[in-house]
């Protein structure tokens, strides 16, 4: 509607995981960087998870457009199904046929493939996004896919991407086998204030106009409370922030159109009830406690400090995995001769 009013090529804060309007923050680079690390090294289980709107699936279609020609991918999105459902929508995302087959004939295919795919050089990825709708029983059959392999190599590369709950179904005690596989483990975090300026600014230069909206008084802050940083959310903001402009004829949003937006779209409890509300008034951003934000800051500063640290450490936790892999791949042998 806006598109014209505003010399927009495309509608800039779409609710869609275009990836070329992917903005790479810190954290969002990192996400990218372990993928593509996981996948070119053949990693064989790989973790991503982030809050609800956090950019989890904008970066798995910016991976899945980037993927080398050699990489086989099968992609599931709908997880609340069967183990039998389960197997048959990998098989066929790979091209298998699995009309009236059993999940014993399902598996044989798809190891066969697998197989097949090694052998000509392919690398078969086994993408599941939402998995954290995946029930325990489902995450077992899934890492026991993983133990299809040769002497040499895992002939199946597995990324679970999902909301921070599928974290706690991992921890459950009859998860640890699982938990001892996944060799990259990446939790997307919010925005900074700083990178939800740059966010905004980056997807309206991408669209064709990054004056639409300019940062005046407290709009950085506003918007960052409202969205505490979540891409979606800054996304619904400054849609209808855009829209009420375009309505007033102005050529720019303001702070006070901010203001009201994010005065409406409190009412509408984006946020979990328990936490606190996010319809902002002007009068309260007046009267913010400057000590509470500086809080926030130095908090946010520790994170990252704490991030890069786990970083650091990273090849020495992949090393240590893959002892630990090796070491339970013994055991398993053991009991299966015993």
């Amino acid at each position: 509607m806006y598109k014209t009013h505003f010399s927009f090529k495309d509608k800039p804060f779409e609710l869609v995981p275009n990836p070329d309007f992917l903005y790479r923050s810190g954290t969002h680079k990192k996400a990218i960087t372990y993928l593509d690390y996981g996948i070119k090294c053949r990693i064989g289980f790989i973790l991503l998870t982030g809050e609800i709107g956090s950019g989890k699936t904008t970066i798995i279609r910016n991976l899945i457009k980037n993927l080398d020609g050699a990489v086989k991918l099968s992609k599931i999105n709908n997880t609340k199904l069967s183990s039998e459902q389960l197997l048959s929508m990998i098989n066929e995302d790979f091209g298998l046929d699995v009309e009236g087959k059993s999940k014993r004939r399902l598996l044989s295919d798809l190891n066969e493939f697998l197989i097949q795919q090694y052998a000509e050089k392919f690398q078969p990825v086994l993408l599941i996004d939402e998995a954290q709708n995946l029930s325990p029983d489902l995450l077992e059959e899934i890492r026991l896919l993983s133990n299809l392999e040769t002497d040499k190599a895992k002939l199946l590369q597995i990324i679970l991407v999902g909301q921070p709950e599928l974290k706690k179904t991992l921890m459950l005690p009859g998860m640890m086998q699982l938990r001892q596989r996944i060799s990259i483990n990446y939790h997307i975090v919010p925005l900074s204030i700083e990178e939800t300026a740059g966010y905004i600014k980056h997807r309206l230069t991408v669209a064709g106009n990054p004056d639409a909206i300019r940062f005046h008084d407290d709009m950085p802050e506003l918007i960052y409370r409202f969205s505490r940083g979540i891409p979606r959310l800054i996304n619904i903001l400054c849609d209808f922030a855009l829209l009420i402009a375009y309505s007033e004829d102005k050529k720019e949003v303001t702070a006070d159109i901010v203001r009201e937006v994010v005065n409406d779209l409190g009412t509408y409890h984006y946020w979990d009830a328990s936490n606190e509300s996010t319809a902002v008034s002007a009068e309260a951003n007046n009267n913010d406690d400057p000590d509470s934000l500086k809080i926030k800051e130095d908090m946010s500063s520790r994170y990252i400090t704490l991030e890069e640290k786990i970083e650091n450490n990273f090849r020495e936790i992949l090393s240590l995995t893959a002892k630990i892999r090796t070491l339970e791949d013994k055991i398993e042998k053991i009991r299966e001769t015993a």
